[in-house]
């Protein structure tokens, strides 16, 4: 499965970023996706997952009412809708696909990884 994520850019600190993820040649409905994000330096994190399941999806506090995952089937996409953006929200992003039905937060549920699209918070 290749994923691709797309969306990634410069934004003012208070402002909006919608990341997509699709996968390549697979239904997105079959895997629980998640977003990672890595700042220069530090382990990447994890940032939040959508599960196969059609369940609750996750978050890390971090982004707890800012951030929103959500799944369009139709357009076999996952979106990430970020909202009131802070400079340390800056990070590559990654999203990744697994097989779990529970939307978890290590790296090593996910067996599949895109290329990351960079997000830079910056006045």
């Amino acid at each position: 499965v290749q994923l691709q994520a797309f969306g990634g850019g410069l934004v003012q600190p208070g402002g909006s970023l919608t990341l997509s993820c699709a996968p390549s040649g697979r239904t997105v409905s079959t895997y629980t996706i998640a977003w990672f994000r890595q700042a220069p330096g530090k382990e990447r994190e994890f940032v939040s997952a959508i599960s196969r399941s059609g369940g609750p999806p996750s978050y890390a506090d971090s982004v707890k009412g800012r951030f929103t995952i959500s799944r369009d089937n139709a357009k076999n996409t996952v979106f990430l809708k970020m909202n009131s953006l802070k400079p340390e929200d800056t990070a590559v992003y990654y999203c990744a696909a697994g097989s779990s039905w529970f939307p978890g937060d290590k790296l090593f549920l996910y067996d599949y990884w895109g290329q990351g699209t960079q997000v830079t918070v910056s006045s």
